[in-house]
């Protein structure tokens, strides 16, 4: 209730004034501690009043993204995964994320820089805009997770990163032009599958003014998982409208109940845009029109909020239409934590997108979805495998000895460790028979080890 946090703040300030009047914020040690006490009270006291006690849907839906991520560890037998700074912060510890976004406010507030009313307002949208963004990360990053995990158990091996963490932010990718992927998988005997999180984003280009305005489309236009057959390093395609490859499969993730009557403005902040003109051209060519039909107006209406700087709204539902017009995948799913209403899933399954609703945290509501990312697998874009050994260190001694002799033996440098794996492959290969005998021997020696 606002009673309680307002008492202690009342509290806080009534322990100021007789201490500190002039808000230098120095105490002695008991009087920092009773301090610090105070203010912690209020924040705990502040959230729980704008979250009313949601807090605790974090910390249960965290506690699900971490034994996911230890399931893919063993799976695909990976390190582990990276986080966006924010986002990693939040996971932490959700509520002392949430409290280091009010501290401005709070001694901005101390120091009667602001009214109780305006910290009230400030505070409560920076809460409630971190937790919810948080949150919606948090449920994207689950599906995609579980879509790797449910991969792994069908044999898939992790390619790409060669790290062998799964990243799961863009810093930093696109600074040299391209739109790396996250992910690449190989799937024996089927091919690849590269996945792309939040792509495209601006890459670090300088441009021109006329197209300023409409720019920032570009930069919400970011639908949440894209799927590409095949081993696909980078989706800027200056030949296609817009120069973006088209992805085969596109994925959006909703984790609120209501999420289909929220409404999103799409006028962005009019963020500084990147660059290349034909690049640009060709995104506003697509996003003009697909605009207009989600807006059910003329394209020159669109245009005439854009240079009045008119806030654009839709609706969520409205928004995933403009995904598929924009970035026309061949399929689209729909992936809803909450059971969506009879009236919306026919609708959008009449746009061609297919909806899997009342998901919760429950993977097996995944696997059509996943079944159908397996069969999308290719060996499209492939010039050379990324295959990834994990030699048993003797082995890799042995062979980085035999790479060095062999340097001394020929008189060259550029004899690696790699180049005789591939020749040892291709002299087994050239003397199969003989090598499935030593095979059989193997296997029949190790049993269920093998």
């Amino acid at each position: 209730m606002r009673e309680e946090w307002v008492n202690t703040y009342n509290k806080v300030m009534k322990f100021l004034n007789k201490y500190d009047r002039n808000r230098k914020f120095t105490f002695s040690e008991r009087q920092k501690r009773v301090f610090e006490k105070l203010i912690d009270e209020l924040k705990n006291e502040f959230i729980d009043y704008v979250l009313d006690g949601e807090v605790k849907i974090a910390y249960q839906w965290v506690d699900i993204l971490l034994k996911t991520i230890e399931n893919l560890k063993s799976t695909l037998n990976i390190k582990g995964v990276t986080f966006p700074k924010e986002f990693k912060r939040f996971i932490e510890d959700p509520k002392s994320h949430l409290k280091r976004k009010i501290f401005n406010y709070l001694y901005d507030l101390l120091r009667d820089k602001i009214t109780i009313d305006d910290f009230s307002r400030r505070a409560q949208a920076a809460i409630t805009t971190s937790f919810r963004t948080n949150l919606r990360s948090l449920y994207q990053y689950w599906v995609f997770l579980t879509i790797l995990n449910m991969l792994g158990e069908k044999g898939a091996k992790i390619v790409y990163p060669e790290h062998f963490y799964v990243p799961l932010d863009r810093s930093g990718k696109q600074k040299t032009g391209t739109i790396p992927p996250n992910t690449v998988l190989f799937m024996e005997g089927q091919g690849y599958l590269s996945f792309f999180i939040e792509a495209p984003r601006p890459i670090g280009w300088e441009d021109t003014e006329d197209l300023k305005r409409s720019w920032s489309f570009y930069v919400a236009l970011r639908p949440d998982i894209m799927v590409y057959s095949g081993l696909i390093m980078n989706i800027i395609d200056l030949n296609n409208e817009p120069p973006i490859l088209r992805p085969d499969i596109i994925i959006e993730c909703k984790e609120l109940d209501d999420w289909f009557l929220r409404v999103r403005d799409m006028r962005g902040q009019f963020a500084k845009p990147i660059t290349a003109e034909e690049w640009r051209s060709r995104w506003i060519e697509g996003l003009w029109e697909g605009l207009a039909e989600a807006m059910g107006v003329q394209r020159a209406e669109v245009e005439k909020r854009i240079k009045e700087r008119k806030s654009i709204r839709l609706r969520e539902d409205k928004v995933v239409k403009l995904y598929k017009k924009v970035y026309n995948p061949k399929l689209m799913f729909l992936i809803s934590r909450a059971k969506v209403p009879q009236e919306l899933r026919e609708d959008m399954e009449a746009e061609g997108i297919i909806v899997i609703d009342d998901v919760k945290f429950n993977h097996t509501k995944l696997g059509s979805l996943v079944e159908v990312i397996g069969k999308t697998s290719s060996f499209s874009g492939v010039t050379y495998h990324l295959l990834h050994l994990r030699l048993p260190r003797e082995l890799y001694n042995d062979i980085l000895e035999l790479s060095r002799e062999l340097r001394l033996i020929i008189g060259r440098e550029n004899i690696f460790i790699e180049d005789i794996v591939i020749q040892a492959i291709r002299y087994a290969l050239r003397y199969k028979n003989e090598f499935k005998e030593k095979l059989k021997e193997w296997v029949g020696n190790n049993g269920n080890n093998v």
